[in-house]
């Protein structure tokens, strides 16, 4: 029997209650894939209050109007394709070396999907190096422990334009957690991403074992946002062409629409999209607007 964390099936069972979908047959399904793959949360990646997000972008808007900072007031969107991110792969196994390893080809493939994931923004990703690291303390560090940190400190690479993806087996029910580019100043150590490692390309994490994990924390790693960031009002997640939607959305509940008022309202839930929570088969698409807040964020916070 599998462990059903409490929060995550609170949160859907509130969702559904308090804002059902289109049919009672939908609710019905999208509630039994979520029940039956509530082992995993999708992201550990901190989602600012409303007032955590509303003075972040301030302090982005003000950025942006400094000619003397990377992108400020002269910012172009970048071409597609044009700015290469070097990727530093930290694989982290267990002491005896046998639960967690990630062979070379696994690595490739994941390197393959984050560029077929970002095809439409300006990023490619090239795998600059891939270390391991046999440590039991490490294959199992969490989000905010003194193990995350200590693995870190041990293995990080390169500055705020690298990648840096660190692979474990985090337990919690977590799939991974990213930082944002906004934090690199402060705590520049900590950047990256934590994926994990069963969430690669033919990993054993399904429904999400295409390697969707790693673009989803990816994403917020180059400033993006969840999809249901601040709900049906607001501003949301910052991004113009991103239907508002009321909460995450799992599997994949097509024609659901969550939110029939505000100002970012129009149009169904956008669950085809990296930054939402559904089954990896379901996602394929960054929008427009988030490419262009991707190359914006990644420009003035990192310099990349």
């Amino acid at each position: 029997m599998k462990f059903i964390p409490a929060t995550s099936l609170i949160t859907f069972v509130c969702s559904l209650l308090v804002f059902p979908m289109t049919s009672n047959s939908q609710n019905q399904n999208a509630f039994e894939h979520a029940n039956e793959n509530a082992a995993f949360l999708r992201c550990g990646t901190k989602t600012p209050t409303e007032n955590e997000a509303a003075l972040k972008e301030r302090h982005f808007n003000n950025l942006r109007g400094k000619p003397n900072k990377p992108g400020g007031s002269s910012y172009v969107p970048r071409a597609v394709g044009s700015i290469t991110v070097s990727v530093y792969m930290h694989v982290i196994t267990s002491s005896n070396g046998l639960e967690g390893n990630l062979s070379s080809p696994d690595i490739e493939e994941q390197i393959s999907v984050l560029n077929t994931a970002f095809s439409n923004t300006a990023f490619t990703f090239t795998l600059a190096s891939t270390d391991y690291s046999a440590n039991n303390l490490w294959y199992t560090a969490g989000h905010n422990t003194a193990a995350e940190a200590q693995m870190k400190a041990a293995l990080r690479n390169g500055d705020g334009d690298a990648l840096n993806i660190y692979t474990n087996n985090m337990g919690g029910g977590l799939l991974g957690w990213a930082t944002f580019p906004s934090d690199y100043a402060a705590n520049p150590v900590n950047d990256g991403i934590v994926v994990l490692f069963s969430s690669f390309p033919g990993g054993s994490a399904s429904p999400y074992n295409e390697g969707d994990t790693a673009t989803h924390e990816v994403g917020h790693w180059l400033g993006l946002y969840h999809t249901f960031q601040g709900g049906c009002g607001g501003s949301g997640d910052f991004v113009n062409d991103t239907p508002a939607e009321r909460s995450p959305a799992y599997g994949c509940p097509i024609g659901r629409d969550s939110c029939t008022k505000g100002k970012k309202a129009a149009g169904v839930d956008p669950i085809y999209n990296f930054m939402d929570y559904t089954d990896d088969s379901c996602m394929f698409e960054f929008s427009v607007g988030q490419a262009l807040r991707s190359d914006e964020q990644s420009l003035i916070y990192r310099g990349l």
